[in-house]
């Protein structure tokens, strides 16, 4: 049976999930087997298993930083918000349904089970478990029947690791203030208190280190710089969807959807010199970009209204006019056409008009499409011709069906017409030899000549998962940590 440790927050982004992808990859390092899990993960970037089963893309990411493959067992449940209220629920995989937060709140006891399922199997293969809660274990009006933080550290017997984030301030009262609002038997649980993402002199701070231990009683495990490593981010509070500004050679504008999902599909793009990718909310911040992608949404309906009524519609209408390519994925894919309809209230239901740049048409039935896919570019035209008879991978995950009048953009479907592009395929900008060739024809237009590299995006991964653990282990205390797995909860 495997040890595991516990790494709760203070509150949400306070890089609980980057210290899990850290400890995974450390003790992957150090040759144990290891694995990420989450009991119960709300976000809107999700990835799909091999065996076709939909995870959060965290749990996904921290399994590459364990070096194994991921699985459904890593997040039993996800929620997937559709409205400020409401989820899609998604346990074992597969949906369940959508259940307003209420609702959801009386409900969510009887995934226990399922829950405790999950880790069993995790703890019967891997030396060890490394689980990362969500928010804030002392939020008090949510934390009866939790399933996440506090209870489920109970459940599985886990030490906790408490993270701060210093870079937000007020480090004292987040973890000393936490510590307080605990019960006796869950402050028990917390073996050690991490400060995280400090910038400047640590010995500055030595003084700091001495009033968390005093005062609150824990060893403090680790002091860890803000670590700059390019690595897959599920949270809507992510530094990567800030409208930074358009500095560099290439500018890409990516539409920033109220329920925008999977962003890290563009990741790749940041990588390659001279290229900015930049998250766009207003009509004026949209500007005459060299490509303009509108990503996936959890909504897509109430995301073509927002798209309307905030006048980006126009906008990216007027850039398409003046010859700027327009790439759609997903939920952006089925903006991009003529209608998209819910007559089974699949996503809140509705009907109304695209964009109208494709000549497609989006139903949306109950049933998800959850899958990965591979194949080829068709003999395509417009600026991005080169990308004729490439290859591609990635994964499908969407509620809706398409039908397009246009010529099919891949050998799986899609359509493009013109300078405008859609598909279903997530990660399909992954391959290297598809975003060199979108990078490429970028500066071409430009007539600038392009001298970077091709960015082989799992290459770029391994690097940032080694910087990262790297960082990590010499600004922790290992020896801690390990005698925290160790003794457990003792």
């Amino acid at each position: 049976m495997a040890k595991s440790i516990m790494i709760q927050g203070t509150m949400s982004n306070t890089g609980k999930s980057f210290l899990t992808a850290a400890l995974c990859r450390i003790f992957r390092q150090d040759g144990y087997s290891c694995a990420p899990f989450k009991s119960q993960n709300m976000a809107l970037n999700s990835f799909i298993t091999k065996d076709g089963l939909e995870i959060g893309r965290a749990q996904a990411m921290q399994a590459e930083a364990a070096g194994i493959e991921p699985s459904v067992f890593m997040n039993p449940i996800l929620l997937k918000p559709t409205t400020d209220v409401g989820s899609q629920v998604i346990v074992n995989g597969e949906v369940r349904g959508d259940m307003r937060a209420a609702d959801y709140f009386k409900y969510k006891k009887e995934l226990v089970p399922d829950i405790m399922n999950a880790y069993e199997k995790l703890a019967a293969e891997y030396d060890i478990i490394v689980i990362e809660g969500a928010g804030s274990p002392v939020e008090l009006n949510l934390k009866s029947d939790d399933i996440v933080n506090m209870g489920i550290a109970k459940l599985t017997n886990s030490p906790v690791l408490l993270v701060g984030d210093i870079d937000r301030g007020g480090i004292f009262p987040q973890l000393l203030g936490t510590l307080m609002l605990l019960e006796n038997d869950e402050r028990e649980l917390v073996k050690g208190l991490v400060v995280n993402k400090f910038r400047g002199d640590k010995n500055l701070f030595n003084d700091g280190v001495k009033i968390l231990q005093e005062r609150g009683e824990k060893p403090v495990a680790g002091v860890i710089p803000y670590i700059n490593v390019n690595i897959d981010d599920e949270d809507s509070l992510s530094d990567k969807l800030k409208n930074v500004s358009a500095d560099k050679i290439i500018d890409i504008a990516v539409i920033k959807l109220p329920r925008i999902s999977n962003f890290t599909d563009f990741d790749v793009f940041s990588q390659y010199d001279g290229v900015s990718v930049r998250y766009v909310t207003k009509f004026s911040q949209l500007g005459m970009p060299d490509l303009i992608i509108i990503p996936g949404t959890k909504s897509t309906i109430s995301d073509m209204k927002w798209l309307r009524e905030s006048g980006l519609e126009a906008a990216i209408k007027k850039c398409v006019s003046k010859g700027i390519p327009l790439f759609g994925i997903c939920g952006g894919y089925q903006i991009l056409g003529e209608k998209i309809s819910d007559p089974c209230n699949s996503e809140g239901g509705g009907n109304i008009d695209g964009m109208g740049l494709l000549k497609c048409r989006t139903v949306f039935y109950p049933e998800k499409k959850r899958c990965r896919t591979s194949g080829k570019f068709s003999e395509i035209g417009g600026i991005f011709s080169s990308l004729s008879d490439k290859n591609f991978s990635g994964y499908e995950i969407h509620m809706g069906e398409t039908i397009s009048e246009n010529v099919p953009l891949l050998s799986c479907g899609g359509a493009f017409s013109g300078n405008v592009y859609g598909c279903y395929v997530h990660g399909i900008f992954d391959n290297a030899e598809i975003s060199s060739a979108i990078i490429e024809t970028l500066y071409k237009r430009k007539n600038i000549p392009f001298s970077g590299k091709r960015i082989d995006r799992k290459v770029y991964k391994e690097d940032q998962y080694n910087i990262l653990a790297n960082e990590v282990r010499k600004n922790i205390d290992l020896e801690l940590i390990y005698k925290i797995v160790e003794n457990g909860i003792a």
